[in-house]
Protein backbone atom coordinates (compact mmCIF):
# COMPACT_ATOMS: atom_id res chain seq x y z
CA UNK A 1 0.00 0.00 0.00
CA UNK A 2 2.98 2.46 1.09
CA UNK A 3 4.72 1.96 -2.91
CA UNK A 4 0.76 2.86 -4.82
CA UNK A 5 0.03 5.50 -2.21
CA UNK A 6 1.61 8.19 -4.12
CA UNK A 7 -0.71 7.68 -6.92
CA UNK A 8 -3.73 6.72 -5.16
CA UNK A 9 -3.65 10.19 -3.73
CA UNK A 10 -2.40 12.54 -6.89
CA UNK A 11 -4.48 10.48 -9.61
CA UNK A 12 -6.52 7.83 -8.55
CA UNK A 13 -8.53 9.10 -5.61
CA UNK A 14 -8.69 12.70 -7.27
CA UNK A 15 -10.59 10.92 -10.64
CA UNK A 16 -12.83 8.99 -8.10
CA UNK A 17 -13.94 12.03 -5.99
CA UNK A 18 -14.29 14.05 -9.14
CA UNK A 19 -16.48 11.69 -11.25
CA UNK A 20 -18.76 11.17 -7.83
CA UNK A 21 -18.00 7.46 -7.97
CA UNK A 22 -16.42 7.62 -4.13
CA UNK A 23 -19.69 9.47 -2.21
CA UNK A 24 -22.24 7.09 -4.89
CA UNK A 25 -21.02 3.92 -3.67
CA UNK A 26 -21.74 1.70 -1.50
CA UNK A 27 -20.40 2.24 1.97
CA UNK A 28 -20.43 1.56 5.75
CA UNK A 29 -22.50 4.96 7.37
CA UNK A 30 -22.39 6.51 9.54
CA UNK A 31 -18.60 7.41 9.05
CA UNK A 32 -16.90 9.24 12.03
CA UNK A 33 -14.20 11.52 11.61
CA UNK A 34 -12.01 12.66 14.10
CA UNK A 35 -9.49 15.49 14.50
CA UNK A 36 -7.01 15.90 17.39
CA UNK A 37 -6.77 19.90 16.75
CA UNK A 38 -6.00 22.91 14.59
CA UNK A 39 -2.95 24.41 14.16
CA UNK A 40 -2.99 28.41 15.72
CA UNK A 41 -2.00 30.39 12.73
CA UNK A 42 1.33 31.81 14.49
CA UNK A 43 2.44 28.31 14.94
CA UNK A 44 5.38 27.08 14.08
CA UNK A 45 5.60 23.52 13.81
CA UNK A 46 8.54 21.46 16.14
CA UNK A 47 8.23 18.28 14.63
CA UNK A 48 6.26 17.04 11.36
CA UNK A 49 4.92 13.61 12.77
CA UNK A 50 3.96 14.65 15.87
CA UNK A 51 2.26 18.08 14.69
CA UNK A 52 0.96 16.51 11.84
CA UNK A 53 -1.72 15.20 13.53
CA UNK A 54 -3.30 18.64 13.38
CA UNK A 55 -4.73 20.48 10.26
CA UNK A 56 -4.99 24.28 9.64
CA UNK A 57 -8.08 26.48 10.11
CA UNK A 58 -7.87 27.49 6.71
CA UNK A 59 -7.80 23.02 6.08
CA UNK A 60 -10.84 22.22 8.45
CA UNK A 61 -13.15 24.79 7.05
CA UNK A 62 -12.42 23.30 3.50
CA UNK A 63 -13.21 19.84 4.69
CA UNK A 64 -16.29 20.77 6.61
CA UNK A 65 -17.60 22.73 3.77
CA UNK A 66 -16.75 20.26 1.30
CA UNK A 67 -18.67 17.38 4.22
CA UNK A 68 -21.39 19.48 4.48
CA UNK A 69 -22.43 19.91 0.59
CA UNK A 70 -21.32 16.15 -0.15
CA UNK A 71 -22.08 14.38 2.78
CA UNK A 72 -24.82 14.72 5.97
CA UNK A 73 -22.63 15.67 8.64
CA UNK A 74 -25.10 14.91 11.45
CA UNK A 75 -25.10 16.21 15.82
CA UNK A 76 -23.49 13.91 18.44
CA UNK A 77 -27.32 13.92 19.65
CA UNK A 78 -28.37 12.24 16.36
CA UNK A 79 -25.68 9.77 16.26
CA UNK A 80 -26.86 8.74 20.28
CA UNK A 81 -30.25 8.32 18.86
CA UNK A 82 -29.07 6.17 16.24
CA UNK A 83 -27.46 4.39 18.58
CA UNK A 84 -29.98 3.80 20.89
CA UNK A 85 -32.12 2.61 17.78
CA UNK A 86 -34.44 6.03 18.31
CA UNK A 87 -33.61 7.86 15.12
CA UNK A 88 -32.90 7.05 11.44
CA UNK A 89 -29.83 9.02 9.65
CA UNK A 90 -29.76 10.12 6.57
CA UNK A 91 -28.01 8.64 3.45
CA UNK A 92 -23.99 9.11 3.52
CA UNK A 93 -24.30 10.54 7.56
CA UNK A 94 -20.73 11.63 8.44
CA UNK A 95 -20.39 12.42 12.63
CA UNK A 96 -17.27 14.53 13.18
CA UNK A 97 -15.14 13.92 16.54
CA UNK A 98 -12.11 15.87 18.21
CA UNK A 99 -10.10 13.80 20.81
CA UNK A 100 -7.40 14.68 23.38
CA UNK A 101 -9.28 18.18 24.58
CA UNK A 102 -6.26 20.38 23.79
CA UNK A 103 -7.30 24.29 24.38
CA UNK A 104 -7.62 24.68 20.60
CA UNK A 105 -10.32 22.82 20.22
CA UNK A 106 -11.67 26.59 22.01
CA UNK A 107 -9.79 29.00 20.23
CA UNK A 108 -9.27 27.59 16.83
CA UNK A 109 -11.58 24.93 16.30
CA UNK A 110 -14.62 26.23 17.40
CA UNK A 111 -15.02 29.59 15.36
CA UNK A 112 -14.25 27.24 12.54
CA UNK A 113 -17.16 24.68 13.27
CA UNK A 114 -19.45 27.83 14.32
CA UNK A 115 -18.59 29.31 10.90
CA UNK A 116 -19.80 26.19 8.96
CA UNK A 117 -22.68 25.44 11.55
CA UNK A 118 -21.84 21.96 12.27
CA UNK A 119 -21.26 20.42 15.83
CA UNK A 120 -18.35 17.96 17.23
CA UNK A 121 -18.18 15.20 19.78
CA UNK A 122 -15.07 16.31 21.93
CA UNK A 123 -13.05 13.73 23.69
CA UNK A 124 -11.07 14.79 26.64
CA UNK A 125 -9.47 13.32 29.38
CA UNK A 126 -9.10 13.93 33.10
CA UNK A 127 -6.53 16.65 32.61
CA UNK A 128 -9.17 18.96 31.22
CA UNK A 129 -10.61 18.62 35.05
CA UNK A 130 -7.81 20.48 36.56
CA UNK A 131 -7.99 24.33 37.07
CA UNK A 132 -4.25 24.81 36.16
CA UNK A 133 -3.37 23.47 32.49
CA UNK A 134 -1.07 20.87 31.72
CA UNK A 135 0.05 18.82 28.68
CA UNK A 136 -0.81 15.73 28.34
CA UNK A 137 2.06 12.98 29.46
CA UNK A 138 3.28 11.59 25.84
CA UNK A 139 3.19 14.97 24.54
CA UNK A 140 5.54 16.03 27.21
CA UNK A 141 7.59 13.26 26.95
CA UNK A 142 8.39 13.59 23.23
CA UNK A 143 8.74 17.36 23.89
CA UNK A 144 11.64 16.67 26.51
CA UNK A 145 13.45 13.89 24.29
CA UNK A 146 13.44 17.09 21.42
CA UNK A 147 14.60 19.36 23.96
CA UNK A 148 17.42 16.88 24.95
CA UNK A 149 21.29 17.67 24.37
CA UNK A 150 22.61 15.86 21.22
CA UNK A 151 23.86 13.20 22.73
CA UNK A 152 22.03 11.79 26.03
CA UNK A 153 21.98 8.57 28.27
CA UNK A 154 18.78 7.38 30.05
CA UNK A 155 18.87 4.45 32.58
CA UNK A 156 15.35 3.17 33.73
CA UNK A 157 14.84 0.68 35.48
CA UNK A 158 10.82 1.05 35.19
CA UNK A 159 11.37 0.90 31.53
CA UNK A 160 14.18 -1.46 30.56
CA UNK A 161 16.38 1.08 28.51
CA UNK A 162 19.38 2.32 28.79
CA UNK A 163 22.64 3.99 26.49
CA UNK A 164 19.85 5.16 23.92
CA UNK A 165 20.98 8.11 22.35
CA UNK A 166 19.34 11.21 20.30
CA UNK A 167 18.46 12.03 16.64
CA UNK A 168 15.37 11.72 14.33
CA UNK A 169 14.05 8.44 13.90
CA UNK A 170 16.39 7.41 16.95
CA UNK A 171 14.64 9.88 19.12
CA UNK A 172 10.67 8.86 17.55
CA UNK A 173 11.27 4.96 18.29
CA UNK A 174 12.53 5.69 21.92
CA UNK A 175 9.58 7.97 22.57
CA UNK A 176 7.11 5.42 21.46
CA UNK A 177 8.98 2.64 23.49
CA UNK A 178 8.67 4.97 26.54
CA UNK A 179 4.81 5.70 25.94
CA UNK A 180 3.90 2.03 25.60
CA UNK A 181 5.68 0.81 28.56
CA UNK A 182 5.40 3.95 31.06
CA UNK A 183 2.01 3.36 30.11
CA UNK A 184 1.60 0.42 32.76
CA UNK A 185 2.14 2.67 35.46
CA UNK A 186 -0.22 4.52 37.03
CA UNK A 187 -0.73 8.32 36.33
CA UNK A 188 1.19 9.59 39.76
CA UNK A 189 4.00 6.99 38.83
CA UNK A 190 3.87 8.29 35.10
CA UNK A 191 4.57 11.79 36.32
CA UNK A 192 7.31 10.53 38.54
CA UNK A 193 9.04 8.87 35.62
CA UNK A 194 8.82 11.67 33.66
CA UNK A 195 10.66 14.08 35.88
CA UNK A 196 13.02 11.42 36.07
CA UNK A 197 13.95 11.22 32.50
CA UNK A 198 13.93 15.25 32.49
CA UNK A 199 16.77 15.26 35.22
CA UNK A 200 19.10 12.47 33.40
CA UNK A 201 18.52 14.66 30.00
CA UNK A 202 20.02 16.93 31.85
CA UNK A 203 17.04 19.60 31.73
CA UNK A 204 15.98 22.33 34.29
CA UNK A 205 12.69 22.48 36.48
CA UNK A 206 11.43 25.55 34.32
CA UNK A 207 12.56 23.28 30.86
CA UNK A 208 8.57 23.73 29.66
CA UNK A 209 7.71 27.27 30.97
CA UNK A 210 7.66 28.86 27.29
CA UNK A 211 4.98 26.45 26.69
CA UNK A 212 2.55 27.71 29.01
CA UNK A 213 4.32 31.42 28.84
CA UNK A 214 3.59 31.64 25.15
CA UNK A 215 -0.02 31.90 24.56
CA UNK A 216 0.64 29.78 20.89
CA UNK A 217 2.47 27.56 21.99
CA UNK A 218 0.14 27.21 24.82
CA UNK A 219 -2.53 27.10 22.94
CA UNK A 220 -0.86 24.24 20.65
CA UNK A 221 0.26 22.40 23.58
CA UNK A 222 -2.04 23.01 26.92
CA UNK A 223 -4.89 21.22 28.10
CA UNK A 224 -8.75 22.94 27.93
CA UNK A 225 -9.96 23.62 31.39
CA UNK A 226 -13.23 23.04 33.17
CA UNK A 227 -14.28 26.62 32.17
CA UNK A 228 -13.61 26.17 28.66
CA UNK A 229 -15.45 22.55 28.52
CA UNK A 230 -18.54 24.52 29.57
CA UNK A 231 -17.54 27.36 26.60
CA UNK A 232 -17.80 24.35 24.61
CA UNK A 233 -21.15 23.18 26.07
CA UNK A 234 -22.24 26.49 25.54
CA UNK A 235 -21.77 26.65 22.19
CA UNK A 236 -23.93 23.27 21.28
CA UNK A 237 -20.65 21.12 21.45
CA UNK A 238 -20.74 17.52 23.00
CA UNK A 239 -17.78 15.78 25.21
CA UNK A 240 -17.42 12.43 25.65
CA UNK A 241 -14.56 10.54 27.78
CA UNK A 242 -10.96 9.93 26.80
CA UNK A 243 -10.01 8.14 30.01
CA UNK A 244 -8.20 9.68 33.16
CA UNK A 245 -4.68 9.61 31.80
CA UNK A 246 -4.50 8.65 28.46
CA UNK A 247 -2.07 5.40 28.47
CA UNK A 248 -2.00 2.76 26.28
CA UNK A 249 -5.38 0.76 28.11
CA UNK A 250 -3.93 -2.31 27.00
CA UNK A 251 -0.53 -1.85 28.70
CA UNK A 252 -2.74 -1.57 31.98
CA UNK A 253 -3.56 -3.45 34.88
CA UNK A 254 -7.64 -4.54 34.83
CA UNK A 255 -7.61 -2.45 38.51
CA UNK A 256 -6.42 0.41 36.67
CA UNK A 257 -7.70 0.06 33.21
CA UNK A 258 -11.19 0.04 34.56
CA UNK A 259 -10.53 2.87 37.06
CA UNK A 260 -9.33 4.83 34.08
CA UNK A 261 -12.29 4.65 32.23
CA UNK A 262 -14.92 4.65 35.06
CA UNK A 263 -13.32 7.55 36.85
CA UNK A 264 -13.16 9.86 33.93
CA UNK A 265 -16.83 9.49 32.96
CA UNK A 266 -18.31 10.34 36.59
CA UNK A 267 -15.96 13.16 36.95
CA UNK A 268 -16.75 14.75 33.96
CA UNK A 269 -20.54 13.84 34.44
CA UNK A 270 -20.25 15.94 37.92
CA UNK A 271 -18.12 18.62 36.71
CA UNK A 272 -20.21 19.51 33.26
CA UNK A 273 -23.49 17.68 35.14
CA UNK A 274 -24.24 15.82 31.63
CA UNK A 275 -24.47 12.50 30.58
CA UNK A 276 -21.27 11.05 29.19
CA UNK A 277 -22.37 8.46 27.00
CA UNK A 278 -18.75 8.29 24.40
CA UNK A 279 -15.63 7.26 24.98
CA UNK A 280 -12.29 7.53 22.19
CA UNK A 281 -9.92 4.90 23.38
CA UNK A 282 -6.57 6.91 23.58
CA UNK A 283 -4.30 6.15 20.68
CA UNK A 284 -6.86 3.54 19.60
CA UNK A 285 -5.16 1.33 17.40
CA UNK A 286 -5.49 -2.60 17.63
CA UNK A 287 -2.14 -2.64 19.87
CA UNK A 288 -3.40 -0.34 22.63
CA UNK A 289 -7.30 -2.10 22.30
CA UNK A 290 -8.36 -5.50 23.23
CA UNK A 291 -11.32 -7.50 23.77
CA UNK A 292 -10.57 -6.53 27.95
CA UNK A 293 -10.99 -2.71 26.95
CA UNK A 294 -14.28 -3.34 24.81
CA UNK A 295 -15.94 -5.29 27.46
CA UNK A 296 -14.45 -2.50 30.16
CA UNK A 297 -15.99 0.49 28.18
CA UNK A 298 -19.92 -1.53 28.09
CA UNK A 299 -19.17 -2.19 31.76
CA UNK A 300 -18.33 1.68 32.68
CA UNK A 301 -21.87 2.79 31.44
CA UNK A 302 -20.69 4.21 27.80
CA UNK A 303 -23.10 3.75 25.41
CA UNK A 304 -20.53 3.65 22.37
CA UNK A 305 -17.02 3.73 21.81
CA UNK A 306 -14.56 4.84 19.12
CA UNK A 307 -11.71 3.20 17.97
CA UNK A 308 -8.98 5.11 15.53
CA UNK A 309 -8.91 2.90 13.03
CA UNK A 310 -11.38 2.68 9.72
CA UNK A 311 -12.12 -1.25 9.34
CA UNK A 312 -14.93 -1.54 8.04
CA UNK A 313 -17.57 -4.67 8.57
CA UNK A 314 -20.88 -4.95 7.70
CA UNK A 315 -21.85 -5.74 10.97
CA UNK A 316 -21.62 -2.93 13.83
CA UNK A 317 -19.91 -3.63 17.42
CA UNK A 318 -20.91 0.04 19.17
CA UNK A 319 -17.79 -0.16 21.82
CA UNK A 320 -15.38 -0.80 18.39
CA UNK A 321 -16.55 1.88 16.36
CA UNK A 322 -14.14 3.03 13.40
CA UNK A 323 -12.98 6.08 12.57
CA UNK A 324 -11.27 8.24 9.88
CA UNK A 325 -8.21 10.15 11.23
CA UNK A 326 -7.39 13.50 9.52
CA UNK A 327 -4.14 14.52 9.56
CA UNK A 328 -2.47 17.72 8.02
CA UNK A 329 -1.15 16.01 4.50
CA UNK A 330 -4.76 14.52 3.91
CA UNK A 331 -6.45 16.27 1.04
CA UNK A 332 -10.12 16.69 0.27
CA UNK A 333 -9.92 13.38 -2.28
CA UNK A 334 -8.19 11.26 -0.26
CA UNK A 335 -10.95 11.98 2.80
CA UNK A 336 -13.35 11.23 0.44
CA UNK A 337 -11.94 7.99 -0.33
CA UNK A 338 -11.24 7.39 3.51
CA UNK A 339 -14.99 8.42 4.28
CA UNK A 340 -16.30 6.18 1.85
CA UNK A 341 -14.91 3.48 3.13
CA UNK A 342 -12.96 2.88 -0.48
CA UNK A 343 -9.46 3.40 1.11
CA UNK A 344 -10.21 0.88 3.71
CA UNK A 345 -11.56 -1.30 1.22
CA UNK A 346 -8.38 -1.78 -1.05
CA UNK A 347 -6.62 -1.79 1.90
CA UNK A 348 -7.76 -5.06 2.51
CA UNK A 349 -7.69 -6.09 -1.07
CA UNK A 350 -4.31 -5.37 -1.48
CA UNK A 351 -3.17 -6.51 1.98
Amino acid sequence: MRLVSPLLKRVVYPGLSRSGYLRRRAGFFPAVVTYHGVLPEAYRIIDPQLDRNLVSAETLHQQLQYLKTDYEVITPEDFLGYCQGETALPPRAVLLTCDDGLRNNLTEMLPVLDAVEVKCLFFVTGASLEEQATMLWHDQLYLQLMAAPDAFTLDLDEAGLHDLGRGGSVTRTLWWELVDKISACNANRRWQILDCIRQQLGLPDSWDAEYHENPILARRWLTLRPFELRQLIAAGMCIGAHTSSHPRLARVSDALALNELLENRRNLEREIEREIWALAYPFGDSAAVSNREIEFARQSGFRCAFLNEEHRTGTTNWFALPRVHVTSEMGLAELDAHISGFHSSLKRLLA
